[in-house]
């Protein structure tokens, strides 16, 4: 690529902080979600789920709910073999698969698992019929599997060595919690087996629509070629809406066998018991220093949840977790043991941040452990280990290809925007008056996904001009991102582009919108077709005008030239002519469609640097934060409007993660936290004075230059409050807490001096 040429043609648009398009609609209840969608004669499906955790199906009665009027059928397991399997992600080697049961034949495995599903007239009647259904149940012992699910290693260097000559070894061992993603629209589904088309049309709340037809394709029996898949408006997603569903594929199959459509609307205690959920890692580590505080070598061992089933990217957070260490800084002698095991719980798959913030969360607390061992400043031990800026791109231990950053620059910069020295002498001020109150520091890395997108550009009969997109949206802003990426390569204005996306039948086959990939892959995929496009669209112009391509000039509203005399031709005409000449359609194709596959050279990593300021009530616990200074390198930014939105919808999430958020079963599997009465997440007064920045170290591994940045504020934040609230409770001989900072927990701290060795719940 021309990247001087290209850089030209691109200073428009990108960069600038355009409102969002998609809003209007929105805001004013235009929004389009499946549980707005109608079709005539729509059925509706409700679910019977176990209470039991695991057991043995007996028998299961469902003659009364088959008798209840307006119930048109009661769907049970098939057949052993009827139904085919969801995919699985292997990305680590000798992974063992879990049973994917769209409805268990013999066995249950967790509480809220479907065990029959109703379909009736009315979601109502639905609803009724499934309370009848009796299932009856012989409970056995919860899973006590010694056999990992999947189990892999880093090594590399001299780890023995690296320990042997230390100076300091320090430890820690940090408990995360499972969370639940709790998007504002829970799960949705809706399906019409067109029997004259012999075409399966499915819409869901999904991330990933072309997996999802590929998945239905798999369990159905049915070609890819017979389903038809589209995400309209998602209420958020936050990986949770990543995979197929047991639930999604029911309504499906039952639209197939009834012929009519039917739709399931989840709740939220649905979403709680049966939706994935995320983090639950038990992380523990060692790091060795020599006198000065450099980092000789880390041993860390990585012990995952998976629940008893597998979606698709269940092996992600823990290969993410293992690669990421360690970390933003230099360390050559690595042992690194990951493993995931199952449990009868929900599944676990991709969470905000999928791995990454348990990395951060490790290496993080080393650093402030380290630095509370040797008598060093906790920024100062940062500052002699972080990779120096001239050693990009960078290979980890750990094989991880790093592209570009300045971490050194991040950690100054947001010493400098949080007055770190004045701040720690107004702690300590604060501390001799008798307030609690703590200065917490994260370095973090993230990767931005790798591989490839496919995106097309083409003109439509009226002139408009489409970017189809592989990927999709959940509110992140796509549409607007890719229109001024469009437009700034056709030197057109981004209301003239029209973002198309989710739909299988009119959008080029793509992975979606995950791992903070979108931007970076599924924008470089339209830079690349947009390009396409305007050559051969330079060309047909040339041809129409009968002009040398040279000699065309892009506007904003077609192309011109001013040799001989000055003429031109509008997108409209263009798009005219290209549908009505039937010669230069042969030529340059309907609508001039430029398809494309992209893939990126390589992986983005975003980077970045949180300082928190804490404040803790002595009598009660209760955790404020103060301040959070935050700077981030995402690299180009194409909309930092948009960027910061999803900086501050990050970062309420790793406050919700950090100090609220929690899902917890007893000893028996019951889920004890199905509702907002018993988990909680942030309100607005849980988020504190914010002073964002940033750096852009451009990756050299898109065309766009971008990294991710919706995920970081779940990967640096948390990190950064533990280590502030850790800071505020130190004078009390605390040294050790896990997530959530309740004030319960901070009480207790105070009162038992809570270490590693102590109590961690």
């Amino acid at each position: 690529m021309d990247r001087t040429r290209d850089q030209v043609l691109r200073t428009q648009w990108v960069g600038q902080p355009l409102r969002r398009f998609e809003d209007a609609a929105l805001v004013t209840g235009k929004g389009r979600f499946v549980d707005d969608l109608r079709l005539p004669e729509t059925l509706f499906m409700e679910f019977a789920r176990s209470n039991h955790a695991r057991g043995l199906i007996v028998s299961l009665n469902v003659t009364d709910a088959e008798n209840m009027p307006g119930v048109v059928a009661v769907l049970k397991a098939p057949e052993p073999g009827t139904l085919g399997h969801a995919a699985v992600n292997r990305v680590l080697p000798h992974m063992r698969m879990l049973p994917f049961p769209v409805l268990p034949v013999a066995e249950i495995n967790a509480v809220g698992q479907p065990v029959a599903a109703v379909v009736a007239t009315r979601a109502s009647i639905a609803a009724d019929a499934a309370e009848l259904i009796h299932a009856e149940i012989e409970p056995v012992p919860l899973w006590d599997d010694e056999e990992p699910v999947y189990r892999h290693e880093h090594r590399a260097g001299d780890v023995a060595e690296a320990f042997a000559s230390a100076a300091q070894i320090v430890r820690v061992t940090i408990a995360h919690e499972r969370v639940a993603p709790v998007a504002l629209e829970p799960r949705a589904a809706m399906a019409f087996w067109d029997e004259g088309a012999q075409m399966l049309n499915v819409w869901l709340s999904t991330q990933t629509p072309h997996r999802a037809r590929s998945d239905l394709a798999a369990i159905l029996n049915l070609s890819e070629k017979k389903i038809r898949v589209v995400a309209p408006d998602v209420g958020g997603a936050f990986g949770g809406k990543a995979s197929i569903y047991p639930e999604d594929a029911l309504v499906a199959l039952a639209s197939v066998q009834l012929k009519r459509p039917v739709k399931w609307r989840g709740s939220r205690t649905e979403d709680f018991l049966a939706a994935t959920q995320g983090r639950g890692a038990t992380v523990s580590g060692e790091l060795a220093l020599d006198r000065d505080g450099k980092f000789l070598g880390l041993r860390a061992k990585l012990d995952y949840p998976l629940g008893h089933w597998l979606p698709f990217s269940a092996a992600v957070p823990g290969k993410n977790a293992a690669r990421c260490l360690p970390g933003p800084y230099v360390c050559a002698n690595v042992d690194i043991v990951l493993e995931g095991r199952a449990e009868n719980a929900a599944a676990v798959g991709i969470y905000r941040g999928a791995g990454r913030p348990e990395a951060a969360m490790l290496m993080e607390r080393l650093a402030d452990k380290a630095a509370l061992t040797l008598g060093l400043d906790p920024a100062e031990i940062r500052r002699r280990n972080l990779i120096p800026s001239d050693a990009f791109p960078y290979r980890t231990a750990t094989g991880s290809f790093l592209d570009s950053g300045d971490y050194p620059q991040l950690l100054e910069l947001a010493k400098e925007k949080a007055g770190y020295d004045e701040a720690l002498r107004m702690r300590d001020e604060r501390r001799a008056a008798g307030e609690v109150c703590g200065i917490g520091i994260a370095v973090y890395t993230e990767p931005c996904g790798h591989g490839w997108e496919s995106a097309e550009v083409r003109l439509d009969p009226d002139g408009s001009i489409v970017a189809a997109t592989g990927s999709s949206a959940q509110g992140q802003g796509r549409e607007t991102a890719y229109a001024q990426i469009v437009a700034d390569v056709l030197r057109t204005r981004p209301e003239r582009i029209a973002v198309d996306h989710g739909d299988t039948a009119n959008c080029p086959a793509g992975i979606g919108a995950l791992a903070s990939r979108s931007t970076p892959i599924g924008g470089s995929a339209l830079v690349q077709a947009a390009e396409q496009f305007r050559e051969k669209a330079r060309l047909c112009a040339a041809r129409l005008l009968q002009a040398d391509p040279d000699h065309l000039t892009l506007t904003e509203s077609g192309f011109e030239t001013a040799i001989p005399v000055r003429r031109g031709l509008t997108w409209r005409d263009l798009a005219r002519i290209a549908q009505a000449d039937a010669e230069i359609a042969a030529e340059f194709g309907k609508g001039l469609c430029t398809p494309v596959v992209y893939e990126a050279e390589g992986e983005a990593w975003s980077s970045g640097c949180v300082i928190a300021s804490v404040a803790i009530d002595r009598e009660t616990g209760v955790l404020m934060l103060e301040r959070i200074v935050w700077i981030d390198d995402a690299g180009t930014i194409v909309n930092p409007m948009l960027a910061q939105g999803q900086m501050i919808g990050g970062l309420a999430q790793g406050v919700g993660e950090a100090t609220l958020e929690r899902i917890v079963y007893d000893d028996d599997g019951q889920l004890l936290t199905a509702s907002f009465m018993d988990y909680a997440i942030p309100r607005a007064v849980h988020i504190p004075e914010l002073v964002l920045g940033k750096i852009e170290t451009p990756s050299p591994f898109n065309a766009l230059g971008t990294k991710g940045i919706g995920e970081a504020g779940c990967v640096g934040v948390p990190a950064a409050i533990v280590n502030a609230a850790v800071d505020a409770l130190m004078p009390f001989g605390v040294t050790h807490l896990d997530m959530p900072l309740s004030g319960e927990k901070l009480w207790s701290a105070m009162e038992h001096k809570m270490t590693e060795e102590g109590t961690k719940r």
